[in-house]
């Protein structure tokens, strides 16, 4: 039988455990793959604070991006073979939704999900992975399953940005960097990113921002629509999951069909307060669910962008961890010092 170990969240509000555990034999549609990277992302911040509201699945495993290995499929599974290079993700492409996995502490059972990443061994539901080029660097292509997807695929898939617009993203985390790099493959005019933290949004001007506003010097809607000459932004993106910068995504678009797109996650019962007359008035507010992401057309297309050298995905990741300092991971995302980290195996 292999033993995994894995990252392991038994009450919200604690410390997670790493623990050695024993994988399941697979059933229908699940693969087996020896995870190489995890990213490490605000909803795990979320789920580990009891912020999603009542968990019924404790305890259980966690992480929803990352790269790795197959090592064996379950019956069933047509789209990877033994060997294939994979980057695993949250969001749903081709191939069967299998049953979560269980795994066992002894006797003692510890649910997973449709796909865990904060663990050595995993076991996945195929239409979760998705091979890629061998030649690919493993920690780059982590990044792909759920912050270049999301951030990215609100730009290109959501906005449908055009050469020319302008563009405000608030929040310049992982997520918030990888819109501000695909605003600057679409060729946006303007990029203004918006934080709380002077290291982000210089970290925001090497990814392509043209403008930065830290919201604890000034009113970012008022220096957006000074900056952009009184009209406000065709496309504000929030990633940074935070009321208030949600609400002030909205205010700053422009009259007459500028578009504001929620991809931030707030806890649960949380409300935002718009307007309703700038909805009569033209403005938009739509939530993106992963970038409107197709796995098994758009990843094979950013990874070509990186391969190519127009995509920067090296300078994403700020900080690596070991699975022992899970914990210092998510505790560096929470005080905003890290971009993207990643948990290397």
């Amino acid at each position: 039988m292999i033993k995994t170990k894995a990252a392991v969240l038994y009450r919200a509000n604690e410390p997670l455990r790493v623990e050695e555990l024993s994988v399941p034999a697979l059933e229908k549609g699940q693969v087996l793959v020896k995870v190489a990277f995890s990213g490490v992302c605000h909803s795990q911040l979320l789920e580990t604070r009891g912020e999603r509201g009542p968990d019924p699945y404790l305890p259980h495993t966690l992480g929803h991006e990352g790269s790795g290995v197959v090592v064996v499929v379950g019956p069933g599974v047509t789209r990877v073979v033994a060997g294939d290079t994979v980057i695993l993700s949250w969001i749903k492409g081709p191939g069967i939704n299998a049953e979560p996995p269980a795994y066992h502490k002894g006797k003692d059972r510890i649910n997973g999900g449709f796909l865990t990443t904060f663990q050595e061994y995993t076991v996945a539901s195929e239409n979760r992975l998705t091979p890629i080029r061998k030649e690919v660097p493993l920690d780059k292509a982590a990044l792909i399953g759920c912050a270049f997807a999301t951030g990215a695929g609100a730009v290109f898939h959501t906005a449908k940005l055009k050469r020319g617009e302008t563009v405000a993203v608030f929040g310049a985390g992982g997520v918030g960097l990888c819109a501000i790099v695909a605003a600057r493959l679409a060729e946006a005019s303007q990029i203004i990113a918006i934080d709380i933290h002077d290291r982000k949004l210089e970290e925001a001007k090497k990814f392509g921002a043209t403008q930065t506003v830290n919201v604890m010097k000034d009113d970012p809607v008022k220096k957006i629509f000074e900056w952009t000459e009184g009209r406000g932004v065709d496309v504000a993106i929030e990633a940074a999951g935070q009321k208030e910068s949600m609400e002030n995504a909205f205010n700053s678009v422009r009259t007459g069909g500028g578009l504001a797109i929620l991809i931030g996650n707030l806890p649960k019962k949380s409300k935002i307060s718009i307007d309703p007359f700038m909805l009569i008035c033209g403005k938009r507010i739509v939530g993106s669910w992963g970038g409107e992401t197709q796995p098994e057309r758009d990843f094979p297309r950013y990874l070509d962008l990186y391969i190519s050298g127009k995509l920067n995905l090296d300078e994403l990741i700020t900080r690596r961890f070991k699975l022992e300092d899970v914990n210092e991971a998510l505790h560096a995302l929470k005080q905003g010092e890290v971009s993207r980290a990643l948990i290397e195996f």
